[in-house]
Parts: structure tokens; C-alpha cells; sequence
């Protein structure tokens, strides 16, 4: 991407694919991949560089829309503050803060990270589980007994996916939740996140 820079201030932005006029003069695209930097600023087009310092993970964060500033001789586009999701679920409320409710009179809520979080991890190992099941069926059907290391493995899913909302539920803010879910290279060689993994079965 890129600015015009006139009377130092930006004035029109470029993508960089098609040719250009500034005032009476115009200028091929290849002005945007054959010119030099200073041979471009000297007509008074920047390239634009972009500040990523403020901009935060998109799962756990809503970030602002990029503004453009000239200054010290270059075109900067800059996150402001991101501000972080809801982790817990809040009562609907309309513009004025009264509350939603739905068609039967209940109250609408707006769910957090914290709700949505736990429902992947259910599937997850509603999933995990799923693999297994015939088993179960079997032994409903047919009475064969269900094998003592598949036993083992669905009671260490469920145990495990237990331990794992705890944690979420438990997680003080949205900064906390992130921490969870963030992983990491141990002393190892490994890369493992705080929450944890559900059991797999090993094919």
C-alpha cells in the first residue's frame, strides 16, 4: 500500500496495481515495483508501514481499525488499544441499557469466551468419544465386553475435559484465558499450552 503525501499531509492511498496521476503528470504502476524509494518520495508517494505493536490475537481481542499519520520523513498506519472480549456471558441490554428479552420473555444473553470455549472443548470430546462408541453399542447389542484399555481411555476423556472447563471457568479475565491456550517450547523440546490436551486414541 501506498500514500501521496502532499504539503505534508496524506491526500489519496494506493494499492499499487494500476498507474497513477498527480496533477498533470501520470505515472505507470511500475512506478510502484521498478522505482526507487527515493526516486518515489521525490513525486511524494510512501510506502506505507504498519505498526503491528498494539495489534493483539484476533480470537481473544477486537482491534481498531488502522489510521495513517505522516511523520519523521514515512507514512506509518498504527493499531490504537485493542480491547479485549467478553470472557464471562453478560445480559443483553439495548441502547439505552435496558435489558433483552426474547419472545417468551426471557432474558437474551450475550455469550462470553468462557461459554463458547467450554462448548468446543465438549465437542471435542463428545468427538474423541465418538470413535469408541461402537463398543458400547456392541456390548448393548451383543453383551461383548468392552475392553479394559478403551474403558480406560473414555474415563481419562471425560476426567480430562472436566479438568480442562475447570480451567476455563476458573481463568480470571480474557488475558488469562489467552494464557491457557498459548503454547510454549519447554525445556524438552516439546510444545504444550497450560490447559492441556484431551486423550487421543492411539491408532
Amino acid at each position: 500500500m501506498f500514500a501521496l503525501v502532499e504539503s505534508g499531509s496524506i491526500t489519496k492511498y494506493y494499492s499499487g496495481n494500476k498507474g497513477i496521476t498527480i496533477g498533470d503528470n501520470n505515472y505507470p504502476k511500475a512506478i510502484f515495483t521498478l522505482w526507487t524509494k527515493d526516486e518515489r518520495e521525490a513525486i511524494g508517494i510512501y510506502e506505507v508501514e504498519i505498526d503491528s505493536t498494539n495489534k493483539k490475537d484476533e480470537k481473544w481481542y477486537i482491534n481498531t481499525n488502522i489510521t495513517y499519520a505522516f511523520g519523521s520523513g514515512k507514512v506509518t498506519g498504527s493499531y490504537g488499544t485493542a480491547t479485549a472480549k467478553e470472557h464471562a456471558d453478560k445480559d443483553a441490554v439495548d441502547d439505552e441499557g435496558n435489558k433483552i428479552k426474547d419472545e417468551d420473555g426471557n432474558q437474551v444473553i450475550n455469550y462470553g469466551l468462557k461459554t463458547n470455549l467450554i462448548k468446543t472443548l465438549k465437542a471435542q470430546a463428545a468427538g474423541e468419544l465418538q470413535r469408541t462408541d461402537w463398543y458400547v453399542i456392541r456390548k448393548a447389542d451383543a453383551g461383548t465386553a468392552i475392553p479394559s484399555a478403551i474403558e480406560t481411555h473414555r474415563a481419562a476423556v471425560r476426567t480430562k475435559c472436566a479438568s480442562m472447563e475447570a480451567s476455563i471457568t476458573n481463568a480470571a479475565d480474557t488475558a488469562a484465558l489467552e494464557t491457557l491456550y498459548t503454547y510454549t517450547e519447554q525445556e524438552d523440546g516439546s510444545v504444550t499450552r497450560p490447559l492441556g490436551e484431551l486423550p487421543t486414541l492411539e491408532n
